[in-house]
């Protein structure tokens, strides 16, 4: 008996391919990127890790090993590394939305939900940085220093970034599970309050 939420029903695996897809898409074909090593912006990067997040833990994995691939074979190892700790945000948003599913009911509890993850997300690109320095994997040239380009660049520099695509993701999310048949393979509830 299959409940849509098995990851091997045929429209989430299709859904898991299509977010990969697009996650490995927008950060080679976005004309807003920003690189200054070992930090990386690119507008919407994190949209569809998000929004296969708000489908669900298995769905989050999918996307996320998909992205951290292309990743692997497109970028400087420092982003690459950055995009392989996405796993661990990723993860837990899913499985607290998936205990907490009136958290996208709400603007307030959203917004908290968004913070929270970017400094989850913020504090694992920092570690996955600081382990590739600090193991003489990476050097770094700042001549602002250390704390500088990891701590400030990547790490806050990630939170405010997971917001802004947290929220891009949060509005796409909304408009497709108003759509019929499409809030059921979303998991989504479609009665979204602003």
């Amino acid at each position: 008996m299959n409940n849509g939420n098995n990851i091997w029903n045929p429209q989430k695996m299709t859904a898991a391919a299509l977010l990969t897809a697009v996650g490995i898409a927008i950060p080679l074909m976005s004309p807003v990127k920003i690189i200054i090593e070992p930090a990386s912006f690119t507008l919407a990067s994190h949209v569809a890790i998000f929004i296969a997040m708000m489908m669900g833990p298995a769905t989050a994995a999918v996307v996320v090993t998909g992205t951290f691939l292309g990743f692997f074979l497109s970028a400087p190892l420092p982003i690459a590394v950055r995009a392989a700790s996405h796993i661990v945000f990723a993860m837990l948003g899913a499985f607290y939305l998936r205990r907490n599913p009136s958290t996208l009911n709400s603007a307030a509890k959203t917004h908290a939900f968004s913070f929270v993850i970017g400094l989850i997300h913020g504090g694992c690109e920092v570690l996955a940085v600081c382990a590739l320095y600090f193991n003489g994997l990476w050097t770094a040239n700042y001549q602002l220093g250390i704390v500088w380009g990891v701590g400030i660049l990547v790490g806050v520099g990630s939170v405010i970034h997971s917001m802004v695509d947290f929220e891009i993701s949060y509005a796409v999310y909304k408009a497709l599970s108003r759509q019929r048949g499409l809030a059921a393979l979303l998991g989504a509830k479609p009665r979204v309050t602003e």
